[in-house]
């Protein structure tokens, strides 16, 4: 099978990458990747000599690029996003341009070439639960996005659906909560408090800390994704969750437990605009149809997780060398 894996040096990407190779170890992979700030080729090192791997620096949006890389594929992928909401509050253009039109552009060469089509997507298209409630979000949850980031993912969604609709195209699509694990950039919450506290750092966290997240282990999150590659009904929306509700406050407790740190690093902030209070995912429809499981609980997840930064000193180190700390540090002053 050939798979072209978009955004494969991010975070998500990179580890399925590693998964497929791991299960699949006669798999073809073609990974394109623009290398904005988050990706990294650290994460994909051991594959540079592999003669199944292949690397191509270049945008989703470059028509006649995309068009060549899908017509010799059998499968793509579409990590590829801008991501994080922070960045989507201070420069929204640059998401709608990736995660909107670059998603187009794939969507085109797709139906052009007759592929499969896999897109990537997030339980923040659902928009935000009350706190202490027991809904959760389900592929028939309308979509409220509140950010640009998830407003943009929102319609490269719709765009997924109506090229399946419309031009019958080979398309799912699965919406997963937040992933945690290896190679995860420095930017998100976990690494982000993981190196502050390492460093002496203050540990800054939105509001009182009481926004929950669903946490997935991002091998679970794979996993899922390959399942509905192999079982998943065309046109149809599964959704990814890890069935651990924590809250931001509880997740940087945690860390800094496994740390051996005080909470007194912890140091509360002005919370973001349109912070949403809660995402919660049901996975049952998926785990039910496709029986797709997790393999991974929240805390030995983290435990892993920590140990595997611990283990990684030098890749974290690397990244600091980035826009990484004069972009916090500009966010975070005077809150």
């Amino acid at each position: 099978m050939k798979y072209l894996i978009t955004g494969g040096a991010g975070f998500i990407g990179s580890n399925f990458i590693h998964y497929l190779f791991a299960k699949y170890p006669d798999c073809e992979i073609t990974n394109l990747d623009k290398l904005t700030y988050a990706g990294n080729l650290d994460n994909l090192k051991e594959f540079e000599t592999k003669p199944r791997y292949k690397f191509v620096k270049g945008d989703i949006g470059d028509e006649n690029l995309v068009d060549g890389l899908v017509a010799n594929c059998d499968i793509i992928v579409n990590f590829a996003a801008e991501s994080h909401v922070d960045r989507s509050i201070l420069g929204p253009k640059e998401f709608v341009q990736t995660n909107v039109v670059g998603t187009q552009n794939l969507l085109e060469a797709a139906v052009k070439h007759k592929k499969r089509f896999h897109h990537i997507s997030t339980d923040e298209v659902f928009g935000s639960l009350p706190l202490n409630s027991v809904e959760k979000f389900t592929a028939q949850t309308p979509y409220d996005p509140s950010s640009p980031y998830s407003a943009s993912k929102a319609a490269s969604d719709h765009l997924v659906r109506s090229y399946a609709r419309t031009f019958g195209l080979q398309a799912t699509i699965t919406n997963c909560s937040n992933n945690y694990g290896p190679y995860q950039f420095i930017e998100k919450l976990i690494p982000l408090m993981y190196i502050n506290a390492k460093l002496g750092k203050k540990l800054p966290v939105y509001g009182n800390g009481s926004n929950v997240r669903d946490w997935i282990h991002v091998e679970d999150h794979n996993a899922g994704v390959d399942v509905v590659l192999g079982k998943g009904k065309i046109g149809e929306t599964y959704l990814l969750g890890g069935n651990a509700e924590k809250s931001n406050l509880e997740v940087v407790k945690t860390i800094l437990k496994l740390m051996g740190k005080d909470d007194s690093l912890i140091e509360f902030v002005k919370d973001r605009p349109g912070h949403d209070l809660r995402y919660a995912i049901d996975s049952s429809q998926t785990e039910k149809e496709l029986g797709w499981t997790r393999k991974h609980d929240f805390e030995s997840g983290m435990r892993d997780t920590i140990a595997w930064y611990d283990a990684h000193e030098d890749w974290w180190r690397k990244l600091l060398s980035k826009d990484y700390l004069q972009y916090y540090e500009q966010q975070y002053k005077g809150r």
